[in-house]
């Protein structure tokens, strides 16, 4: 049965192999216990169905059964009645129902062992989603730790780069020359308009004393 063989491949499944080789683990693992389910589901369904199959099959086997004895029952009144022709009908109808008996008996066992099986697999698959639920979290938290330490040893690998070391103190390097460079033009502004203002309160000084040696000399 198709059934039971997506059952049985469900029930093989490693999960760890599963989330190993999954290019996204945690919708993989979901999707897993999805079809778990909904196997599960499918599975309990059939089981309901078999068993009152089953029990449809016994039924009909135990009516054939009762069938067989109350003809042999007729035929041991039409012996009393010494009616042997009526007693060899009866028996040839009690033959009848006896063969059908037997084929009810052989359709019973045959669906009695199709219900275990149904029941084991039902059984197998509830463990395996069990597990797979209880694992799920464990499993995903323990692929995110991986990747994240494959990502820090990644990120560790950059640091450790020479090449790449050696850009950035380059990078640094021009950064600070041209901080100073700034500073220096600012510096050099800064004297400039300082040197200006002293030329002029110095040529101001000088006017003023010209001006009071020229007004002395006039006195």
């Amino acid at each position: 049965m198709a059934l039971l063989e997506r059952v049985s491949t469900l029930i093989r499944a490693n999960l760890n192999d599963l989330i190993d080789k999954a290019e996204d683990p945690e919708k993989m693992v979901k999707q897993v216990i999805l079809d778990m389910q909904n196997q599960l589901m499918q599975v309990k369904t059939q089981v309901a169905i078999a068993i009152a199959d089953q029990h449809v099959l016994e039924k009909k086997r135990k009516e054939n059964a009762d069938k067989e004895a109350e003809w042999i029952r007729k035929a041991e009144l039409a012996v009393d009645k010494k009616q042997d022709d009526l007693a060899r009908a009866a028996l040839e109808r009690s033959m009848s129902y006896k063969r059908m008996t037997a084929n009810f008996e052989v359709q019973v066992a045959d669906q009695k062992t199709e219900v275990e099986n149904l029941k084991s697999a039902l059984h197998k698959l509830e463990q395996k989603l069990a597990e797979a639920e209880s694992k799920s979290d464990m499993l995903i938290a323990q692929h995110r730790r991986s990747r994240a330490s494959a990502k820090a040893s990644d990120a560790q690998m950059v640091i450790g780069d020479k090449s790449k070391l050696a850009t950035f103190d380059r990078m640094k390097s021009k950064v600070g020359h041209a901080e100073a460079v700034s500073r220096a033009k600012a510096e050099m502004i800064s004297d400039s308009v300082e040197d200006r203002l002293a030329a002029l309160e110095k040529q101001d000084e000088i006017e003023k004393l010209l001006n009071e040696i020229k007004a002395r000399r006039a006195g």
